[in-house]
Protein backbone atom coordinates (compact mmCIF):
# COMPACT_ATOMS: atom_id res chain seq x y z
CA UNK A 1 0.00 0.00 0.00
CA UNK A 2 1.19 3.60 -0.71
CA UNK A 3 1.94 5.86 2.11
CA UNK A 4 0.21 9.07 1.73
CA UNK A 5 2.39 11.89 3.59
CA UNK A 6 0.50 14.63 5.33
CA UNK A 7 1.92 18.07 6.48
CA UNK A 8 -0.22 19.16 9.53
CA UNK A 9 -1.06 23.07 10.45
CA UNK A 10 1.75 23.33 12.70
CA UNK A 11 4.25 26.28 12.69
CA UNK A 12 7.35 23.00 13.46
CA UNK A 13 6.15 21.51 10.56
CA UNK A 14 6.85 22.37 7.05
CA UNK A 15 6.99 20.78 3.65
CA UNK A 16 10.12 19.37 2.27
CA UNK A 17 10.76 22.06 -0.58
CA UNK A 18 10.05 25.21 1.70
CA UNK A 19 13.41 24.58 3.05
CA UNK A 20 16.74 24.70 1.58
CA UNK A 21 19.21 23.46 4.52
CA UNK A 22 20.68 20.84 5.15
CA UNK A 23 18.17 18.28 6.80
CA UNK A 24 18.99 14.93 8.72
CA UNK A 25 16.88 12.08 8.53
CA UNK A 26 16.42 10.94 12.44
CA UNK A 27 15.05 7.49 13.61
CA UNK A 28 11.27 7.80 12.97
CA UNK A 29 9.89 8.20 16.95
CA UNK A 30 9.08 5.31 19.05
CA UNK A 31 5.88 4.74 21.12
CA UNK A 32 6.27 4.05 24.98
CA UNK A 33 3.64 3.56 27.40
CA UNK A 34 1.84 5.87 28.48
CA UNK A 35 3.02 6.53 32.29
CA UNK A 36 2.22 10.18 32.49
CA UNK A 37 -1.28 9.90 31.62
CA UNK A 38 -1.47 6.43 33.74
CA UNK A 39 -0.21 8.74 36.72
CA UNK A 40 -2.04 11.98 36.17
CA UNK A 41 -5.28 9.71 36.00
CA UNK A 42 -4.38 7.93 39.71
CA UNK A 43 -3.75 11.42 40.96
CA UNK A 44 -6.80 12.69 39.86
CA UNK A 45 -8.70 9.83 41.23
CA UNK A 46 -6.95 9.48 44.63
CA UNK A 47 -7.48 13.24 45.05
CA UNK A 48 -11.02 13.44 44.04
CA UNK A 49 -12.18 10.38 46.94
CA UNK A 50 -10.23 11.37 49.39
CA UNK A 51 -11.60 14.92 49.40
CA UNK A 52 -15.23 13.07 49.06
CA UNK A 53 -14.29 10.64 51.77
CA UNK A 54 -13.48 14.22 53.77
CA UNK A 55 -16.72 16.04 52.94
CA UNK A 56 -18.43 12.56 54.15
CA UNK A 57 -16.61 13.02 57.75
CA UNK A 58 -17.03 16.59 57.51
CA UNK A 59 -20.61 16.51 57.08
CA UNK A 60 -21.41 13.66 59.53
CA UNK A 61 -19.73 15.84 62.22
CA UNK A 62 -21.34 18.43 61.20
CA UNK A 63 -18.34 20.90 60.24
CA UNK A 64 -20.21 22.23 57.59
CA UNK A 65 -17.73 25.18 56.78
CA UNK A 66 -15.01 22.57 56.14
CA UNK A 67 -17.38 20.42 54.43
CA UNK A 68 -18.17 23.48 52.30
CA UNK A 69 -14.47 24.81 51.20
CA UNK A 70 -13.59 20.99 50.46
CA UNK A 71 -16.26 20.11 48.30
CA UNK A 72 -15.76 23.76 46.59
CA UNK A 73 -12.23 23.34 45.80
CA UNK A 74 -12.40 19.88 44.54
CA UNK A 75 -15.79 20.46 42.63
CA UNK A 76 -14.04 23.66 40.77
CA UNK A 77 -10.53 21.95 39.62
CA UNK A 78 -12.84 18.86 38.54
CA UNK A 79 -15.29 21.16 36.39
CA UNK A 80 -11.75 22.58 35.08
CA UNK A 81 -10.70 19.34 34.30
CA UNK A 82 -13.19 18.39 32.39
CA UNK A 83 -13.72 21.54 29.91
CA UNK A 84 -10.01 21.69 29.60
CA UNK A 85 -10.04 18.04 28.32
CA UNK A 86 -12.75 18.63 25.49
CA UNK A 87 -11.19 21.69 24.75
CA UNK A 88 -8.00 19.92 23.73
CA UNK A 89 -9.72 16.77 21.85
CA UNK A 90 -12.26 19.16 20.25
CA UNK A 91 -15.34 17.37 21.16
CA UNK A 92 -18.16 19.87 20.57
CA UNK A 93 -17.46 19.16 17.67
CA UNK A 94 -17.75 15.66 17.04
CA UNK A 95 -20.76 13.12 17.89
CA UNK A 96 -19.19 11.58 21.18
CA UNK A 97 -22.10 11.10 23.88
CA UNK A 98 -20.07 8.80 25.85
CA UNK A 99 -17.46 10.90 26.34
CA UNK A 100 -19.67 13.70 27.08
CA UNK A 101 -21.90 12.06 29.46
CA UNK A 102 -18.42 10.98 31.34
CA UNK A 103 -17.17 14.18 31.48
CA UNK A 104 -20.69 15.29 32.62
CA UNK A 105 -20.05 12.94 35.84
CA UNK A 106 -16.79 14.00 35.85
CA UNK A 107 -15.25 11.24 34.95
CA UNK A 108 -13.22 12.16 31.83
CA UNK A 109 -10.31 11.67 32.67
CA UNK A 110 -10.48 8.37 33.05
CA UNK A 111 -12.61 7.43 29.64
CA UNK A 112 -9.46 9.48 28.02
CA UNK A 113 -6.73 7.35 29.65
CA UNK A 114 -8.88 3.90 28.65
CA UNK A 115 -8.49 5.64 25.39
CA UNK A 116 -4.88 6.28 25.52
CA UNK A 117 -4.48 2.90 26.49
CA UNK A 118 -6.73 1.27 24.00
CA UNK A 119 -4.63 3.17 21.54
CA UNK A 120 -0.93 2.32 22.56
CA UNK A 121 -1.92 -1.81 22.57
CA UNK A 122 -3.31 -1.29 18.79
CA UNK A 123 0.07 0.33 17.80
CA UNK A 124 1.95 -2.39 20.01
CA UNK A 125 -0.17 -5.65 17.86
CA UNK A 126 1.33 -3.21 14.98
CA UNK A 127 4.98 -2.95 15.91
CA UNK A 128 6.63 -2.96 12.75
CA UNK A 129 3.81 -2.62 10.50
CA UNK A 130 3.86 0.41 8.68
CA UNK A 131 1.27 3.34 8.79
CA UNK A 132 -0.32 4.36 5.56
CA UNK A 133 -0.80 7.91 6.85
CA UNK A 134 2.31 9.69 8.26
CA UNK A 135 3.43 13.37 8.26
CA UNK A 136 6.80 14.98 8.41
CA UNK A 137 8.19 16.65 10.92
CA UNK A 138 11.10 19.25 11.51
CA UNK A 139 12.94 19.93 14.67
CA UNK A 140 16.24 21.39 15.51
CA UNK A 141 18.44 19.83 18.08
CA UNK A 142 21.42 21.31 19.26
CA UNK A 143 24.55 18.22 18.88
CA UNK A 144 28.33 19.10 20.00
CA UNK A 145 27.15 22.98 20.20
CA UNK A 146 25.75 22.97 16.42
CA UNK A 147 22.33 23.70 15.29
CA UNK A 148 21.35 20.71 13.16
CA UNK A 149 17.64 20.21 11.84
CA UNK A 150 16.33 16.52 11.57
CA UNK A 151 13.47 15.50 9.83
CA UNK A 152 11.63 12.54 10.85
CA UNK A 153 8.10 10.55 10.03
CA UNK A 154 5.69 10.56 12.84
CA UNK A 155 2.48 8.25 12.36
CA UNK A 156 -1.06 9.28 12.80
CA UNK A 157 -1.62 6.78 15.65
CA UNK A 158 1.90 7.80 17.13
CA UNK A 159 0.88 12.00 17.27
CA UNK A 160 -3.08 10.98 18.87
CA UNK A 161 -0.99 9.20 21.72
CA UNK A 162 1.01 12.37 21.85
CA UNK A 163 -2.27 14.77 21.25
CA UNK A 164 -3.24 12.68 24.64
CA UNK A 165 -0.28 13.20 26.62
CA UNK A 166 0.09 16.37 25.90
CA UNK A 167 -3.76 17.28 26.99
CA UNK A 168 -2.31 15.43 30.50
CA UNK A 169 0.36 17.34 31.21
CA UNK A 170 -2.21 20.44 30.71
CA UNK A 171 -4.68 18.82 32.85
CA UNK A 172 -2.43 18.29 35.68
CA UNK A 173 -1.66 22.13 35.91
CA UNK A 174 -5.20 22.92 36.02
CA UNK A 175 -5.64 20.07 38.91
CA UNK A 176 -2.34 21.44 40.67
CA UNK A 177 -2.75 24.74 40.90
CA UNK A 178 -6.86 25.68 40.86
CA UNK A 179 -7.55 22.82 42.84
CA UNK A 180 -4.45 20.96 44.88
CA UNK A 181 -2.74 24.06 46.21
CA UNK A 182 -6.47 25.56 47.83
CA UNK A 183 -6.99 22.00 49.07
CA UNK A 184 -3.84 21.50 50.53
CA UNK A 185 -3.81 24.93 52.00
CA UNK A 186 -6.71 24.70 53.55
CA UNK A 187 -6.61 21.25 54.79
CA UNK A 188 -3.46 22.22 56.61
CA UNK A 189 -4.86 25.31 58.12
CA UNK A 190 -7.65 22.92 59.37
CA UNK A 191 -5.17 20.77 61.03
CA UNK A 192 -3.24 23.61 62.25
CA UNK A 193 -6.31 25.02 63.77
CA UNK A 194 -8.26 21.86 65.20
CA UNK A 195 -4.72 19.87 66.50
CA UNK A 196 -5.58 16.92 65.07
CA UNK A 197 -3.94 14.71 61.81
CA UNK A 198 -7.16 11.67 60.89
CA UNK A 199 -5.75 9.29 58.34
CA UNK A 200 -8.56 10.61 55.58
CA UNK A 201 -7.33 14.18 55.97
CA UNK A 202 -3.44 13.15 55.84
CA UNK A 203 -4.23 10.71 52.26
CA UNK A 204 -6.18 14.11 50.77
CA UNK A 205 -2.98 16.32 52.08
CA UNK A 206 -0.29 13.90 50.65
CA UNK A 207 -2.17 13.48 47.28
CA UNK A 208 -2.56 17.19 47.04
CA UNK A 209 1.11 17.74 47.39
CA UNK A 210 2.24 14.95 44.79
CA UNK A 211 -0.25 16.71 42.47
CA UNK A 212 0.97 19.96 43.37
CA UNK A 213 4.67 19.42 42.87
CA UNK A 214 4.08 17.18 39.85
CA UNK A 215 2.37 20.22 38.11
CA UNK A 216 4.72 22.68 38.58
CA UNK A 217 7.48 19.97 36.78
CA UNK A 218 5.24 19.64 34.20
CA UNK A 219 5.47 24.05 33.96
CA UNK A 220 8.59 24.27 33.53
CA UNK A 221 9.05 21.69 31.20
CA UNK A 222 6.00 23.27 28.86
CA UNK A 223 7.33 26.41 29.23
CA UNK A 224 10.58 25.50 27.91
CA UNK A 225 8.79 23.27 24.98
CA UNK A 226 6.67 26.76 24.31
CA UNK A 227 9.43 29.07 24.24
CA UNK A 228 11.62 27.02 21.82
CA UNK A 229 8.99 25.09 19.72
CA UNK A 230 11.65 24.66 16.69
CA UNK A 231 13.88 22.90 19.14
CA UNK A 232 13.88 18.72 19.68
CA UNK A 233 14.19 19.62 24.03
CA UNK A 234 15.44 16.48 26.27
CA UNK A 235 15.86 16.63 30.01
CA UNK A 236 17.38 14.05 31.46
CA UNK A 237 17.15 12.64 34.79
CA UNK A 238 19.59 15.04 36.64
CA UNK A 239 17.40 17.99 35.27
CA UNK A 240 14.07 16.37 36.28
CA UNK A 241 15.29 15.69 39.90
CA UNK A 242 16.96 19.62 40.16
CA UNK A 243 13.58 20.64 39.13
CA UNK A 244 11.41 18.60 41.33
CA UNK A 245 13.74 20.05 43.96
CA UNK A 246 13.02 23.59 43.42
CA UNK A 247 9.76 23.01 43.03
CA UNK A 248 9.34 21.06 45.98
CA UNK A 249 10.93 23.48 48.34
CA UNK A 250 9.22 26.23 46.77
CA UNK A 251 6.07 25.32 47.03
CA UNK A 252 6.00 23.44 50.46
CA UNK A 253 7.90 27.09 52.10
CA UNK A 254 5.31 29.30 50.25
CA UNK A 255 2.36 27.34 51.18
CA UNK A 256 3.44 26.41 54.97
CA UNK A 257 4.15 29.91 55.50
CA UNK A 258 0.59 31.07 54.55
CA UNK A 259 -0.97 28.79 56.64
CA UNK A 260 0.98 29.59 59.27
CA UNK A 261 0.11 33.89 58.87
CA UNK A 262 -3.58 32.89 58.35
CA UNK A 263 -3.85 30.85 61.31
CA UNK A 264 -1.55 34.08 63.01
CA UNK A 265 -4.68 36.46 61.61
CA UNK A 266 -7.85 34.62 61.07
CA UNK A 267 -10.02 36.41 59.38
CA UNK A 268 -7.76 39.75 58.62
CA UNK A 269 -5.17 37.84 57.09
CA UNK A 270 -8.21 37.45 53.65
CA UNK A 271 -7.57 41.45 52.59
CA UNK A 272 -3.79 40.81 52.26
CA UNK A 273 -4.05 37.46 50.70
CA UNK A 274 -7.34 38.79 48.40
CA UNK A 275 -5.10 41.74 47.07
CA UNK A 276 -1.89 39.56 46.26
CA UNK A 277 -4.10 37.29 43.95
CA UNK A 278 -6.32 40.14 42.35
CA UNK A 279 -2.66 42.32 41.80
CA UNK A 280 -1.20 38.80 39.62
CA UNK A 281 -4.74 38.43 38.19
CA UNK A 282 -5.21 41.58 36.28
CA UNK A 283 -1.53 42.51 36.16
CA UNK A 284 -1.97 41.22 31.95
CA UNK A 285 -4.78 42.64 31.04
CA UNK A 286 -3.13 46.02 32.51
CA UNK A 287 -0.27 45.40 30.56
CA UNK A 288 -2.19 44.78 27.52
CA UNK A 289 -4.68 47.14 27.79
CA UNK A 290 -1.47 49.73 27.74
CA UNK A 291 -0.17 48.13 25.06
CA UNK A 292 -3.19 49.28 23.18
CA UNK A 293 -3.37 45.96 21.21
CA UNK A 294 -6.60 44.12 20.12
CA UNK A 295 -7.51 41.06 21.29
CA UNK A 296 -6.09 37.58 19.51
CA UNK A 297 -8.63 36.46 16.77
CA UNK A 298 -6.42 33.04 15.81
CA UNK A 299 -5.91 31.46 19.14
CA UNK A 300 -8.40 28.87 17.94
CA UNK A 301 -10.24 28.00 14.74
CA UNK A 302 -13.61 28.71 14.37
CA UNK A 303 -13.40 30.71 17.67
CA UNK A 304 -15.43 33.74 17.87
CA UNK A 305 -14.71 36.84 20.21
CA UNK A 306 -16.62 35.53 22.94
CA UNK A 307 -14.88 32.11 22.74
CA UNK A 308 -11.58 34.04 22.79
CA UNK A 309 -12.21 36.30 25.68
CA UNK A 310 -13.43 33.25 27.84
CA UNK A 311 -10.40 31.33 26.68
CA UNK A 312 -8.40 34.55 27.55
CA UNK A 313 -9.76 35.04 31.25
CA UNK A 314 -9.29 30.94 31.78
CA UNK A 315 -5.62 31.44 31.38
CA UNK A 316 -5.64 34.75 33.23
CA UNK A 317 -6.79 32.68 36.34
CA UNK A 318 -4.73 29.71 35.75
CA UNK A 319 -1.24 31.83 35.39
CA UNK A 320 -2.52 33.70 38.77
CA UNK A 321 -2.67 30.50 39.89
CA UNK A 322 0.55 29.54 39.43
CA UNK A 323 2.11 32.67 40.45
CA UNK A 324 0.32 32.80 44.15
CA UNK A 325 2.45 29.94 44.95
CA UNK A 326 5.22 29.25 42.53
CA UNK A 327 7.08 30.72 39.81
CA UNK A 328 4.90 29.76 36.22
CA UNK A 329 8.40 30.34 34.42
CA UNK A 330 6.50 32.46 31.92
CA UNK A 331 5.23 36.24 31.00
CA UNK A 332 1.92 35.85 29.87
CA UNK A 333 1.44 38.24 27.04
CA UNK A 334 -2.70 38.61 25.94
CA UNK A 335 -1.65 40.44 22.69
CA UNK A 336 0.39 37.80 21.06
CA UNK A 337 -1.23 34.85 19.43
CA UNK A 338 0.57 32.21 21.45
CA UNK A 339 -0.04 33.95 24.56
CA UNK A 340 3.42 33.78 26.33
CA UNK A 341 6.21 36.17 26.01
CA UNK A 342 9.11 33.94 24.46
CA UNK A 343 11.72 35.85 25.74
CA UNK A 344 14.09 34.72 28.84
CA UNK A 345 12.69 37.50 31.23
CA UNK A 346 15.79 37.75 33.45
CA UNK A 347 13.85 40.53 34.97
CA UNK A 348 10.63 39.24 35.60
CA UNK A 349 12.17 36.41 37.10
CA UNK A 350 14.15 38.34 39.84
CA UNK A 351 11.40 40.84 40.75
CA UNK A 352 8.83 37.69 40.97
CA UNK A 353 11.21 35.91 43.38
CA UNK A 354 12.55 39.46 45.66
CA UNK A 355 8.32 40.27 46.17
CA UNK A 356 7.60 37.11 47.15
CA UNK A 357 11.04 36.47 49.53
CA UNK A 358 10.01 40.06 51.15
CA UNK A 359 6.72 39.33 51.43
CA UNK A 360 7.56 35.61 52.78
CA UNK A 361 9.75 36.95 55.76
CA UNK A 362 6.48 40.03 56.29
CA UNK A 363 4.08 36.56 56.78
CA UNK A 364 7.04 34.89 58.66
CA UNK A 365 7.75 38.01 61.11
CA UNK A 366 3.80 37.96 61.62
CA UNK A 367 3.82 34.55 62.40
CA UNK A 368 6.65 34.87 65.23
CA UNK A 369 5.59 37.80 66.89
CA UNK A 370 1.76 37.07 67.03
CA UNK A 371 1.48 33.44 66.46
CA UNK A 372 1.76 32.62 70.30
CA UNK A 373 -0.93 29.89 70.54
CA UNK A 374 -0.95 28.58 66.92
CA UNK A 375 2.29 25.94 68.05
CA UNK A 376 2.75 25.19 71.24
CA UNK A 377 5.18 22.77 71.41
CA UNK A 378 7.65 24.17 68.73
CA UNK A 379 9.82 27.15 68.72
CA UNK A 380 8.08 30.11 66.70
CA UNK A 381 11.94 31.37 65.99
CA UNK A 382 13.38 28.28 64.48
CA UNK A 383 10.27 27.61 62.44
CA UNK A 384 10.43 30.92 60.88
CA UNK A 385 14.34 30.58 60.19
CA UNK A 386 14.08 26.85 58.33
CA UNK A 387 11.41 28.42 56.36
CA UNK A 388 13.20 31.21 55.21
CA UNK A 389 16.00 28.80 54.37
CA UNK A 390 14.36 26.17 52.35
CA UNK A 391 12.82 29.14 50.25
CA UNK A 392 16.45 30.39 49.86
CA UNK A 393 17.58 27.32 49.44
CA UNK A 394 15.25 26.63 46.82
CA UNK A 395 16.18 29.99 44.41
CA UNK A 396 19.42 28.69 44.81
CA UNK A 397 18.69 24.96 42.79
CA UNK A 398 16.47 27.21 40.75
CA UNK A 399 19.90 29.72 39.71
CA UNK A 400 21.92 26.47 39.59
CA UNK A 401 19.23 24.61 37.06
CA UNK A 402 19.18 27.83 34.86
CA UNK A 403 23.21 27.92 34.84
CA UNK A 404 24.17 24.50 34.57
CA UNK A 405 21.26 22.11 33.39
CA UNK A 406 19.12 24.15 31.27
CA UNK A 407 18.99 22.08 27.97
CA UNK A 408 19.22 24.91 25.69
CA UNK A 409 21.45 27.41 27.94
CA UNK A 410 23.64 28.10 24.85
CA UNK A 411 20.99 30.15 23.24
CA UNK A 412 20.92 32.03 25.98
CA UNK A 413 22.36 35.99 25.20
CA UNK A 414 22.68 36.67 28.75
CA UNK A 415 23.15 33.85 31.75
CA UNK A 416 22.30 33.78 35.19
CA UNK A 417 26.03 34.98 36.11
CA UNK A 418 25.96 37.68 33.47
CA UNK A 419 22.98 38.98 34.90
CA UNK A 420 24.09 39.15 38.10
CA UNK A 421 27.04 40.92 37.35
CA UNK A 422 25.32 43.48 35.20
CA UNK A 423 23.54 44.37 38.80
CA UNK A 424 27.07 44.23 40.31
CA UNK A 425 28.38 46.40 37.79
CA UNK A 426 25.59 49.14 38.09
CA UNK A 427 25.73 49.28 41.89
CA UNK A 428 29.47 49.76 41.27
CA UNK A 429 29.05 52.39 38.81
CA UNK A 430 26.31 54.33 40.90
CA UNK A 431 28.88 54.11 44.02
CA UNK A 432 31.42 55.55 41.75
CA UNK A 433 29.50 58.01 40.08
CA UNK A 434 28.28 59.48 43.50
CA UNK A 435 32.30 59.06 45.11
CA UNK A 436 32.96 61.29 42.32
CA UNK A 437 30.24 63.86 42.06
CA UNK A 438 31.18 64.03 46.24
CA UNK A 439 34.93 65.18 45.37
CA UNK A 440 33.84 67.44 42.64
CA UNK A 441 31.81 69.37 45.29
CA UNK A 442 34.12 69.16 48.14
CA UNK A 443 36.57 70.57 45.17
CA UNK A 444 34.50 73.13 44.63
CA UNK A 445 33.86 73.95 48.45
CA UNK A 446 37.39 73.53 49.24
CA UNK A 447 38.39 76.67 45.95
CA UNK A 448 35.21 78.93 46.99
CA UNK A 449 36.69 79.02 50.44
CA UNK A 450 39.92 79.63 49.34
CA UNK A 451 38.84 82.38 47.19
Amino acid sequence: MDRVYEIPEEPNVVPISSLEEDVIRGPNPRFTFPFSILFSTFLYCGEAASALYMVRIYRKNNETFWMTYTLSFFMFSSIMVQLTLIFVHRDLAKDRPLSLFMHLILLGPVIRCLEAMIKYLTLWKKEGQEEPYVSLTRKKMLIDGQEVLIEWEVGHSIRTLAMHRNAYKRMSQIQAFLGSVPQLTYQLYVTLISAEVPLGRAVLMVFSLISVTYGATLCNMLAIQIKYDDYKIRLGPLEVICITIWRTLEITSRLVILVLFSATLKLKAVPFLLLNFLIILFEPWVKFWRSGAQLPNNIEKNFSRVGTLVVLISVTILYAGINFSCWSAMQLKLADRDLVDKGQNWGHMGLHYSVRLVENVIMVLVFKYFGVKVLLNYCHSLIAVQLIIAYLISIGVMLLFFQYLHPLRSLFTHNVVDYLHCICCRRRRHHQERVENSETSCEADTRQSIV
